[in-house]
Formats: C-alpha cells, structure tokens, sequence
C-alpha cells in the first residue's frame, strides 16, 4: 500500500473534485480521451462497449471503487470504452492532468498509479481466465458470490450483456439454480 504524510495526504486529497451527476451520464464517451477517472462515494456506473449498435458490458463499479477507461486514462489515448452512471452518483473525480502535477511533485506517486494499472490488469486477466476456464453458469455464480446486490442494482439483459449470454439463457440460468 502506498505510505502517506501529511504533505502528500493533503496534496493527494486536493486533487479530488466533488461531482454529483444523474442516472445515465456519460463520464467518458468511446472515441474521445478520458481524462478523468472517478472513485464512486455513492452510486454505481459501467464501462462498456459498442459494437455494430450493441452494448456489450464488461465492468460495473460500486461504492469504493475506481472506474474509468483505464487504458486511455494512463496512455492518453482515444477510449474504446464508454463509462455510465447506472444511478444517481456521487463521484470523487481525478484529473489526468492534476495526477501528474502530483506525480511530478511527488514522485511516491507512481506507485498510485502502477497501482490502477495493476488493479485494470487483474480485472482483465480474471475476466478473461473466466470465458476460457469457466461456463456462464459459473461465471454467473461468482458473480453473485461475488457482489451480492449485483441483482437488484443491475438490469437483467446488462448483466446477460457482461456474462456473454443472452437474457434468456441468463434467465435460464436463473431459473435452473433457483431449482437446485
């Protein structure tokens, strides 16, 4: 973990901007660069993508995490990604810019950011070990296990959307281990 004083707690924590924003807002949009990231106080928001018209969801984000597109927000690239509110939220927002004012200042700060790369890294290895290794039954499973209120907070054709089925065969899913 990264070891703080007070001089590096208070200029981390003043790089932060407060933000409330409603259901549905694009935080950063496929094709453009993101130039924020967002820690979610309150809320919850995805990162997905469009293909041919479809929405294909590859992340949510709650209470207490990060959420941007992590490649564009540390390379300076065009998005590929499309980051939402699926609530109404309250974000802690970082600008790409104060980040590296605050790197450059404070040089411990490589480590925060080697440490979104890693945490974007794990996520991505995990969810892609997952549709290799393990059936949409499973992926399903760990999912809940995973993040319980996931079902209530989430529309169900999202949710198909992020295991890879559709909504009927999540509905099946659903269905077959309600029975069990």
């Amino acid at each position: 973990m990264l070891e703080l004083n007070q001089k590096e707690w208070d200029a981390f924590s003043n790089i932060f901007v407060f933000r409330s924003v409603p259901k549905k807002c694009r935080l950063t949009d496929a094709g453009e660069i993101a130039r924020e990231a967002y820690f979610i106080n309150k809320g919850l928001a995805r990162l997905y993508f469009l293909k041919e018209g479809e929405e294909i969801n590859a992340n949510f984000v709650f209470e207490n995490g990060f959420i941007t597109s992590f490649e564009s927000f540390l390379l300076q690239n065009q998005s590929r990604q499309v980051v939402e509110t699926l609530e109404e939220s309250e974000l802690l927002v970082l600008r790409k810019h104060k980040l590296d004012e605050l790197t450059k200042a404070f040089p411990k700060f490589n480590i925060f950011n080697k440490i979104m790369a890693e945490q974007a890294f794990f996520m991505l290895q995990r969810r892609a070990s997952s549709f290799i290794l393990d059936s949409a039954e499973q992926r399903y499973l760990d999912m809940v296990q995973q993040r319980p209120n996931i079902l209530e907070r989430i529309p169900q054709h999202m949710i198909a959307s992020y295991l890879g089925v559709t909504p009927v065969s999540l509905s099946r899913i659903r269905k077959r281990i309600s029975g069990e």
